[in-house]
Order: structure tokens, then C-alpha cells, then sequence
């Protein structure tokens, strides 16, 4: 019994990350949850935190960001399943895109007979990885025994410093100072205050309203809140990573009408604040300003 289970436990991880893998693939993706957010909402996080921009922190990741996504550890292992198979991911793609955009008895006759030839091919290669592996386990030993052996080096990801109050004091007039730049859809004023890539969304969000005729307005910012939950250096660029909490009127206008006009409110109250909480990066090169770099929901 000692002996087949290394086998057992194989088939099994291989029968729950197939299952895995397709439920991701066909499960349609969630929307965000909260409607809206600060400067327009497009994204529920956008910037860059440096080399922690991908970690896990608690907020929603950066769904927008001119950083590079460092290579995992795994990498090195060969991937993730699909991306060690390209064939199956583009016969999975086709499958899916004839299945959502094909139409009519000829579209569901085809989706099903693509649907087959996957599972087959899916079925031969699991038996393919299972047989593969009772070859290499035929000496003894698996044939990864080698490379697991081997230490995995952590990615860089800055070295933790401390910063005091002042700097959070430098944080909550940022975060007022940035709120009432926006609401007066000042990009001149923006510019003191975020890092270009920063800059260059909030500049899109700004177009695509004024596009559209409105104006989103934010006053009354009253900050309930600022907890910094991470500083750390890259170099001689110092980041720092703080939740913050808030009211504020926050509404929408259609521009050039007075909010108590007929017809001129999009969306929001001018009238009943609300209350918006997202965890905000600031980075500065050492012993220079603050800017924004970064904003996630929560």
C-alpha cells in the first residue's frame, strides 16, 4: 500500500488541477462588486507598488499597471498546466470562442463534437503524465527529487524601512489635495501630485467624461482614516502603502448644468455623503516629495 501511494496522490493532483483548470476556463469572470470608486472606477486597481506591485495585500489586485510581472518560481517547473500545453490551451480556445459565438444546430452539433475530442485528448494526456511518472519512480526515486533539492530563490521585493509621521501627515494632504484636483478636473494641479503613469490614467478618466458631457465632482473630503500598512526601498526609491478611509460628497454632472437643475444629475447625491475606503502607494526618491503611484479597492 506504502508503495502505490506517491502514485495515487499523482493521479489525484492531476484529476483536481484538470477539474480546476476548466472550471476556471468556463466559469464567466465576476464584476466588480462596488460600482463606481474614485477617478471614474474603471479598474479595481491601477499603478504600480515596484517589485511588491503583484503581491497579495489585501486589496484588489493592479488590473492595470506598466510594471512587468516578474516570473514566478514555478516558472522555472515548467508552468502552470495550461501554459506547459499551448496546443490544448488553443483547442480550448477555439472550443470555447465556437461554443459562446456560433450559432444555430450546426454551432451546438460542432461545440459538442469539439467538446469530445477534448475530453479525449485530455484523457490521453493525463494517462500520458501518469504513465510518465511510474517510469521515472521505476528507480527508486522521482526524477524531480534532484531539482526539489535545490533552494528556490526568493524574488527581490525591496527591503523594509520605516517611515514617521510626518510622512503620514504627507500622505492625508496628498489624499485632500489629489480629491479636490480631481473634482475640479485640474490635470495641471494632478501633475504636482501623481507619477506619470498615474497621471496618464487619470487623464484618460477626465477625456471619457468630458466625452460624454459629465463631470464627476468630489467635496466635503473628510479623511476617517489612514493606517500605513507597508514602507520598504528599491534602490534609492522609498514606496509606502497605506489604507485609507473617508467621506465625501461624490457625485456625477452632466457639464455645464447647475447640480439642482432638471436633468443634470448622473449619478450620486450632492447632498448625502459617502463613505469609499482604498489602499494608496506613494513613492519618492529619497529625500524628494511624495507622489501617488498606486490606488486599489478594497
Amino acid at each position: 500500500m506504502t508503495k502505490n501511494s506517491p502514485r495515487r496522490n499523482t493521479t489525484w493532483r492531476l484529476i483536481l488541477a484538470l477539474v480546476f483548470s476548466l472550471t476556471l476556463a468556463l466559469t464567466p469572470s465576476l464584476a466588480e462588486a462596488r460600482a463606481g470608486g474614485s477617478f471614474g472606477g474603471s479598474f479595481s486597481g491601477m499603478g504600480s507598488r515596484g517589485a511588491r506591485s503583484f503581491e497579495n495585500n489585501g486589496a484588489s489586485p493592479l488590473s492595470r499597471s506598466m510594471t512587468n510581472v516578474a516570473p514566478s518560481p514555478s516558472s522555472s517547473m515548467g508552468g502552470s498546466f495550461f501554459s506547459r500545453h499551448p496546443f490544448l490551451t488553443g483547442l480550448m480556445g477555439g472550443f470555447l470562442g465556437s461554443m459562446l459565438f456560433g450559432g444555430g444546430f450546426f454551432g451546438h452539433m460542432f461545440g459538442g463534437f469539439f467538446m469530445l475530442l477534448i475530453i479525449g485528448g485530455l484523457i490521453f494526456l493525463v494517462l500520458r503524465m501518469l504513465s510518465g511518472g511510474v517510469m521515472a519512480m521505476a528507480g527508486g526515486a522521482p526524477r524531480s527529487l534532484g531539482a526539489a533539492a535545490v533552494p528556490q530563490q526568493q524574488p527581490f521585493r525591496g527591503r523594509d524601512v520605516y517611515v514617521g509621521d510626518a510622512d503620514l501627515n504627507a500622505f492625508q494632504s496628498l489624499h485632500a489635495a489629489i480629491q479636490e484636483a480631481w473634482g475640479r478636473a485640474d490635470l495641471a494641479q494632478l501633475r504636482q501630485y501623481l507619477t506619470p503613469e498615474m497621471l496618464s490614467y487619470f487623464s484618460e478618466e477626465l477625456t471619457k467624461n468630458s466625452s460624454q458631457g459629465v463631470q464627476n465632482l468630489v467635496s466635503n473630503v473628510s479623511l476617517v482614516k489612514a493606517d500605513l500598512t507597508e514602507s520598504w526601498e528599491e534602490g534609492d526609491m522609498e514606496y509606502a502603502t497605506a489604507r485609507m478611509r473617508w467621506t465625501a460628497l461624490d457625485y456625477t454632472v452632466r457639464i455645464g448644468s447647475p447640480p439642482s437643475s432638471p436633468g443634470a444629475l448622473v449619478a450620486g447625491d450632492p447632498r448625502v455623503p459617502t463613505e469609499a475606503e482604498e489602499v494608496w502607494t506613494f513613492v519618492r526618491r529619497r529625500g524628494g516629495h511624495w507622489l501617488l503611484s498606486a490606488i486599489q479597492q478594497v
